[in-house]
Order: structure tokens, then sequence, then C-alpha cells
């Protein structure tokens, strides 16, 4: 790529007048630079090794030395956006789709083995672009708007959340599903019967796009995340308690969570933590009496205290809040020592 598009790509300013006018690539892992690369320093200490290796360019964000003024110093205000930039310019000549799915379909996907050319992703700009830099033509990539910047891709396609039953559920208890799929029995997946429908959405994709994959254990993915507790709130093996907390920090799925929980649980006596400001929540309740709001999380634990239940939904909160509780309990007090 020439100097000067790179310039008006990623807004950049040009510190010196370099002999160089051109790269061979762009390249952000020094230990993959060659002989006329361009040089992403998102980790300052490897520029000079950088040039050691033959980088043609430096892109970076703070102030650096000028070691070398044959080649090209170029500074940005960030490096997040001038590698988005560089990224969706690369991207422009592939033949690829890009689907955009919700959080939950997007975090079962990176659980699930898939051949090399369907790629989901999440996480920094910096991971996405090691993941896409060289990806092939005909590839398929999953993201998520919440988790990753829509503005990579110039084109988009938006996936359908319609139920496609196609899923056999065959046995089930609130957080773990044996199920039946294209013939193929599943069994005992820690995946509650409240992600099946996702799931069914991600499955359906693959069948359609002929995506070969292969389902292994679930693990949780931060939503309807059960843990099992004690009376006292020390966390137990999944399955050994009747006491669980259920975990959830994304107000908008906790309506369908509230209608699965009333349907799926009517034997047990549940409890809904809501923080006091989200009173569309509170008013979602019926049962008043099943309902505690709190002003602070430090204020959940002890009023769940105050409550027999056997399932509480936390709102607004993830499970460090036990292992802060743990730690409290397990600080020394003057008497300790006596």
């Amino acid at each position: 790529m020439r100097l000067e598009n790179v310039l008006a790509l990623t807004n950049a300013k040009l510190l010196n007048k370099p002999f160089v006018s051109n790269f061979t690539n762009i390249v952000f892992d020094v230990k993959n630079v060659k002989r006329g690369d361009l040089f992403i320093a998102f980790d300052e200490s490897s520029i000079e090794n950088a040039i050691l290796h033959g980088a043609y360019g430096i892109i970076f964000s703070k102030p650096t030395q000028i070691s070398d003024s044959e080649i090209a110093w170029i500074k940005v205000q960030s490096l997040d956006d001038a590698l988005k930039r560089l990224l969706r310019f690369k991207l422009l000549d592939k033949d690829i789709r890009v689907y955009e799915t919700n959080e939950i379909v997007l975090k079962l996907a990176l659980q699930i083995v898939t051949e090399p050319s369907f790629i989901a992703i999440s996480g920094s700009i910096l991971n996405i672009a090691k993941q896409l830099w060289n990806i092939e033509d005909s590839s398929c990539i999953l993201f998520c708007s919440s988790l990753s910047d829509k503005d990579i891709f110039t084109k988009t396609i938006e996936l359908s959340n319609t139920t496609y039953k196609s899923i056999n559920i065959i046995e089930q208890t609130l957080f773990e599903t044996s199920f039946i799929y294209n013939d193929v029995f599943y069994e005992r997946q820690l995946i509650s019967p409240f992600f099946i429908p996702y799931l069914e959405i991600l499955l359906h994709l693959f069948k359609n796009l002929k995506v070969n994959y292969r389902l292994r254990k679930f693990t949780p993915i931060g939503h309807f995340e059960a843990v099992f507790t004690n009376k006292k709130f020390e966390v137990k093996e999944f399955g050994t308690s009747d006491k669980v907390l259920i975990f959830e920090k994304n107000s908008t799925l906790v309506e369908s969570q509230i209608t699965f929980l009333q349907s799926e649980a009517t034997w047990a006596k549940i409890v809904y933590v809501v923080p006091q400001d989200n009173t569309k929540l509170i008013n979602k309740v019926e049962n008043k009496e099943s309902l505690i709001v709190y002003k602070n999380k430090n204020e959940i634990l002890n009023a769940l205290k105050k409550h027999h239940f056997h399932f509480a939904l936390v709102i607004g909160a993830n499970k460090d809040l036990l292992d802060k509780h743990v730690n409290l309990q397990m600080q020394p007090n003057l008497f300790d020592f006596k």
C-alpha cells in the first residue's frame, strides 16, 4: 500500500520526510515483520525490534522518538481506529458475507467448532484484525454490533430471530438440556432450554451455508448464568444444592427470562432482584412479595438472606458478587488473633 493512501485512510500525520513511499504488508505483530512492512505499534517497546526486522514505517499514537529518519513515522490519534479503517479497506477486496446477530447467538457460535471458512468474531479490534486480515474469499463472518464495531464492514446481513423448532428436546432441567438435532443425540448439554431458540438460529445458518460444525460441551456464556450456593452463599458444584442464583447483566433479556422461569419452574419459590432505577422490570413482576429492589449491589446478598427461595434472578450484577462476599468473610479481624 502506498504511503499517501495509508495517511488518507487513517487520518494520520507524517512526522518526517522518509525515503520510502510504499509498503509490502501491514503488520501488527512484531514477530511477523519483514523488510518493507508497515508496523502498527500497539506494543511501543517493540518498535526498535520492528525496525531491525526491516519495517519501512511505524504507525503509533503516543509520543515516540524518531530513531530512523529514512522510514515513515506515522502518528494517529487512535491505533484502534487506524487499524479499523485499514481492515475495512482490506476487506473491500474480499468476496465475503457478513452476518449480524444478537449477543447470545454470537456467544454460542464462539463455542462451536466450525470449518475455517466460518468465523465468529468478538473482542478488541486487534484480535478481530488477527482473525480477518488474511481471510479467504467465500468466507462467512458472524458478529454482534454490541460486541464488535459494525463500521468494520461496508455491508452486513441481519439474521432473523425466527424460531425454527428444529431441535427435539428429550429431557431438560432449567439449566441442562438433552436434545436431538439432525438425528444426533446430545446428552446433558450444559445449556438452558432458554437458549435453545438461539441455538436453532445458529444451526439454521450453518445448514443454509453448508458449514460443517461440531458441538462440544457448552460452558456458561455470561447470560442466565446459574450458580448453586448454600445458605451462606458459598458456591457449590452444579446441581448439588436447592438454592440457585441466576445472574443477568443484560436487562433486555430479563422479561423473557421471567416468563421462562414462571412457566418452567411453577413448583419453585422464585425471587427477582431488580435495580431501583429499572421501573419497567419492577412493574413486570406481578407478585411484589417475590420482588427485591436494590440501590447498591452490595445490598443484594443481605437482602436475599431475608427471603426463602429456590431461584433468585439477579438483574444487573454478575457472579463476581459472590467472590467479593467470600473474600469479605475471610478478612481477619482483631479477635481472630486472640
